[in-house]
């Protein structure tokens, strides 16, 4: 299957991720800002990765402009953010960013990355900020407030490429289960 790994990245995670994915499934793999005007006709399947931010996944609406001119063709999408693969808060941000009809037609699917401050814009780093201290000025706050507290204060990487098994295996891919 000829494929195409696309990917907006601001600190390396969904670059990490696109990598992997493209190198596993022998892809092609472009930063979106050189794709942009490439023709994707040649391609079977296109696999479009960005990074969480408030809900959303960064750029996204390029790719699901272009949702219809690619009928035919095996779509996905993969969000990587900081929460891990476990919180239940994953699926429901994640449908959020499509509608009905756009659901039926992507695969999509998130993987765990991280945060890491030091390559992080300045608007977002201080958006981390603005959120870890209302986090932190909240008088009672759950544990899963207090988990997020600790993850959020400082830069950590939760990636790994066993997250990319469920995006490989929709390509009709499987990998040994190998350490990295």
């Amino acid at each position: 299957m000829n494929t195409i790994v696309i990917y907006q990245s601001q600190t390396g995670f969904t670059k990490r991720y696109a990598q992997w994915i493209a190198k596993a499934a022998a892809a092609d793999c472009y930063a979106l800002s050189e794709v942009k005007k490439k023709n994707l006709a040649a391609y079977d399947a296109i696999i479009f990765g960005g990074w969480a931010c408030a809900g959303g996944i960064s750029k996204l609406n390029w790719f699901k402009n272009n949702i219809d001119k690619w009928n035919g063709k095996k779509l996905i999408a993969f969000c990587v953010g900081a929460s891990p693969i476990e919180n239940p808060e994953v699926e429901p941000a994640l449908r959020q960013n499509f509608n009905d009809s756009e659901w039926e037609k992507v695969h999509v699917f998130y993987c765990p990355g991280g945060l890491n401050y030091e390559k992080m814009s300045a608007p977002s780093k201080l958006m981390m900020k603005m959120f870890l201290k209302t986090l932190k000025a909240k008088k009672e706050k759950t544990p899963a407030e207090e988990e997020m507290i600790q993850m959020i204060s400082a830069s950590y990487d939760i990636s790994d490429q066993k997250y990319i098994k469920p995006i490989l295996h929709c390509l009709g891919i499987s990998l040994p289960d190998t350490p990295q």
